[in-house]
């Protein structure tokens, strides 16, 4: 025989212990709205940051004024990343910052790539890893892992605008000289010094995954360098041969098969 369902009167629930589960439900349903809204900032902060980089590629030459257009793009695309920051601001503050910290990774790590690639084509410098030199706004969290992770990604796009300039003028991006150099460096002798760097990076004593990322990005890192070198070789060893305009092939560069080219970031 079927039982008859009683209808539910809410004066029949007496127990002491309700009003309890109903702050966790509340706090609950806070935690995952805050997380939801981190989760679709931090999306549209990569979407932002990806456009950048996409706009800075067309920069002629480094250690130069960017021409209007490319400034007026990157300084609109950067309010819009600026307000996206600040409309999580109050999500993350204190102990939350780094409760969510791996919900908003993603967005900084590629906003990271995007800053250090536009002050790389300004200065021919590395920005110092300090949320005021990055203009993060106050209270969003810039952990060690997200820069060096951020930075490790730079490299590629770093590969992409020499050869591109390369291919385009028939030499590599050259800046001014340094007071530590004796005539201007060019863009190889600078990610080749940042693969020394990276090399020198121990994480063995890492235990929240990084030394795990960056094993990646290692191999991608050092994929690019190689994928300069290469570029250039080809150009000074058969130049001549080649029209204007040649782009090298990857297939050429680092050979199939060898797993030199394998995880490298395209879009």
């Amino acid at each position: 025989m079927a039982g008859i369902k009683r209808p539910y009167k809410e004066e029949e629930i007496s127990s002491p212990y309700m009003p309890m589960f109903e702050t966790f439900r509340d706090e609950l349903d806070q935690h995952h709205d805050r997380r939801d809204r981190i989760g679709k900032a931090s999306k549209d902060i990569t979407a932002q940051s990806k456009k950048i980089i996409f706009t800075l590629q067309r920069v002629p030459t480094i250690c130069t004024p960017f021409p209007p257009k490319i400034l007026q793009e990157t300084t609109e695309r950067l309010h819009a990343i600026s307000a996206l920051f600040h409309s999580i601001t109050p999500d993350v503050a204190g102990l939350n910052a780094w409760r969510y910290q791996r919900q908003l990774s993603g967005g900084i790590q590629e906003y990271i790539e995007a800053a250090t690639f536009s002050h790389y084509l300004s200065t021919q410098t590395l920005p110092y890893p300090t949320a005021a030199t990055l203009r993060l706004p106050e209270g969003v969290l810039l952990t060690e892992s997200d820069f060096l992770l951020g930075l490790f990604d730079t490299v590629g796009e770093l590969m992409r605008y020499a050869i591109t300039m390369l291919a385009r003028t028939g030499r590599l991006p050259t800046g001014l000289p340094s007071k530590e150099s004796v005539g201007a460096r060019d863009m190889l002798a600078d990610i080749r010094d940042l693969r020394a760097c990276f090399e020198g990076v121990d994480t063995a004593g890492d235990s929240g995954g990084l030394g795990r990322d960056v094993e990646k990005k290692m191999g991608v890192m050092k994929t690019c360098v190689e994928k300069v070198e290469m570029a250039v070789y080809e150009m000074i060893v058969r130049g001549r041969e080649r029209p204007k305009g040649w782009v090298p092939d990857s297939r050429e560069e680092v050979g199939v098969g060898q797993g030199l080219g394998q995880g490298v970031e395209i879009y």
